[in-house]
């Protein structure tokens, strides 16, 4: 129950910092705002970061490379694929997450994988499907891009999915077999997410001026979303099988419904019928 009451706790931390990072990816690249949020938590979570142990140099290194993949690479691919497909596709393609997990979990981590749980896999999966199709487009590309436009940002979606897979792998690996709190490893994936950006912020920081009020934005999503949320990750990804962590972590834009309407997006029958899905798939994998 420690581990289902993480997952929910963490797909309502994302989706109550994805409105505020909605809001500021039209002021800094992707790349950028990616950065700006792994160094802030990193530092937020810098006590914890002194408090390692010495004699867990392999499992560290295994979580700044979670990190590196997951966080880095992943929330990157991610973002861009954004830019390209817009959110109804985009998050069709995440979609596919839940059920690779699940996939991998048995194949990899040698996960059981009951009916039931391979069921709620898919109740929750057909749910971000039905919520990504009826999903409005805004901001972005509304008459389409190219076609090799379209084929980047579905590579770049795919990409990102494994990536954010890979990593929690890794991470699961790493809390399983060592004595590394979740804080701590949690702490660990930021540090490495943060500092594989590095390279590619040369000169760019002093470029970024945000305004006090997107300042604010930016504190408040990252304590939530990431610090908040990738804490909840790491206690799911220590309690439970990865596939069905992940499964429950994906009803995020199931609970999105619940802000629709402060962004215009009104209710829809099929985005009820959605949250119904997600619902039942969730009861399918926690009971």
């Amino acid at each position: 129950m420690t581990g289902v009451l993480a997952a929910l706790g963490a797909a309502m931390a994302w989706t109550g910092a994805s409105a505020l990072w909605r809001s500021l990816l039209g002021r800094v690249t992707a790349i950028r705002l990616n950065a700006m949020k792994n160094g802030l938590a990193s530092l937020l979570f810098l006590p914890v970061l002194l408090t390692l142990p010495h004699n867990n140099v392999h499992a560290v290194l295994l979580l700044l490379i979670s990190g590196l993949i997951g966080i880095a690479a992943g929330d990157s691919f991610y973002l861009g694929a954004l830019r390209r497909l817009g959110t109804r596709r985009t998050l069709t393609v995440e979609a596919s997450g839940p059920v690779l997990g699940s996939i991998a979990g048995v194949l990899v981590m040698g996960d059981s994988l009951a009916v039931k749980n391979g069921l709620g896999a898919l109740l929750v999966s057909s749910a971000v499907v039905l919520i990504a199709m009826q999903a409005k487009e805004t901001r972005q590309g509304k008459r389409g891009g190219s076609a090799a436009d379209f084929g980047i940002g579905l590579l770049l979606a795919l990409t990102a999915v494994i990536c954010g897979l890979s990593g929690a792998f890794l991470a699961r690996y790493v809390l399983i077999s060592s004595d590394l709190t979740p804080l701590q490893t949690a702490s660990i994936r930021l540090l490495g997410g943060w500092l594989g950006l590095l390279p590619f912020l040369k000169g760019n920081w002093r470029q970024t001026k945000l305004k006090p009020r997107e300042q604010s934005k930016l504190v408040i999503a990252t304590v939530v979303g990431t610090n908040g949320g990738i804490l909840l990750q790491q206690v799911v990804l220590q309690t439970m099988p990865v596939g069905d962590g992940v499964t429950l972590m994906a009803t995020a834009p199931v609970m999105a419904l619940f802000v629709s309407r402060m962004e215009g997006d009104p209710i829809q029958l099929s985005g009820v019928a959605a949250a119904g899905l997600a619902l039942a798939g969730v009861a399918c994998t926690s009971l």
